[in-house]
């Protein structure tokens, strides 16, 4: 919503969840703990992002203007008051947290996924330092460029090198390591970049559901009863690996469903 709403952008947006996540967890405690003042500043806390999703597009916000019409200079009045509300609640949330113990463990969890990228992505940069100084980004634009059936031969190799890399690897190595290596070539070949992107992501999605290392498998895992065998799951997940495998190849065949949108918000 904060997204669409035109309030923040992704990055933004992400602690706007984080955010809501916090109200969202708060209001779940708060109500089995049957505080009633806690409940109502905490749905006060959500429905303050709403509040400011229509003020938003309703008024202009902009305080840096030369004139502000009194309609927006309420706006503004009233988008403060939902922001303060919208904090009020937030901080209500984590004291909730804090005090049934569970603010700590979440901060320790987050603390540890925030690391392990920041580690990945240095040890892809230094990969990718070592790799390049030593020609192998050239090597890699020879064996791409010289491939059976031209461009679209490179581009269904390095498909499918994705695709059992992500058997293995988490997306984010793949993303971090593979992709820097092989985009480049690809563009030079001449693949239009964004298409080029959504391809790969669409092939990394389903390194979610491939064994024996897909995330989305273990989720299931934690969720299922324990009469359901792990064996099972990786049974259930191939037909949604063979329907992103047709995305894939339906993307790729119309160009146009995945640069269709870019180019109208371009223009």
């Amino acid at each position: 919503g904060a997204i669409l709403g035109g309030v923040a952008p992704p990055t933004e947006a992400a602690a706007i969840g984080v955010a809501g996540a916090v109200l969202l967890a708060g209001l779940r405690l708060a109500d089995d703990d049957h505080e009633r003042r806690i409940t109502w500043l905490l749905m006060a806390g959500l429905g303050s992002v709403i509040a400011i999703i229509l003020l938003r597009n309703l008024f202009d916000l902009r305080t840096g203007v030369a004139t502000i019409g009194r309609a927006n200079e309420i706006g503004i009045l009233l988008t403060i008051l939902a922001s303060v509300v919208f904090f009020a609640g937030v901080a209500t949330g984590l004291v909730v947290l804090r005090r049934m113990r569970q603010l700590m463990p979440a901060l320790k969890s987050a603390t540890q996924i925030t690391s392990m990228v920041f580690l990945i992505l240095i040890g892809a940069s230094l990969f990718s330092l070592v790799f390049r100084g030593y020609g192998g980004d050239d090597i890699v634009a020879d064996i791409l460029h010289s491939m059976p059936g031209g461009k679209w031969g490179a581009l269904v190799m390095t498909m499918i090198v994705m695709f059992v890399l992500g058997f293995f690897l988490d997306f984010i190595e793949i993303v971090f390591v593979v992709v820097p290596l092989v985009a480049p070539p690809l563009i030079i070949l001449g693949f239009d970049p964004v298409w080029l992107a959504i391809l790969m992501a669409l092939n990394l999605q389903t390194s979610f559901l491939t064994p024996p290392f897909g995330f989305a498998l273990f989720y299931l895992r934690g969720a299922a009863p324990a009469s359901i065998k792990t064996l099972q799951i990786w049974q259930g997940a191939v037909p949604f690996i063979v329907l992103q495998l047709l995305l894939i190849g339906l993307v790729a065949a119309i160009p146009a469903l995945a640069t269709w949108l870019p180019a109208v918000t371009a223009r």
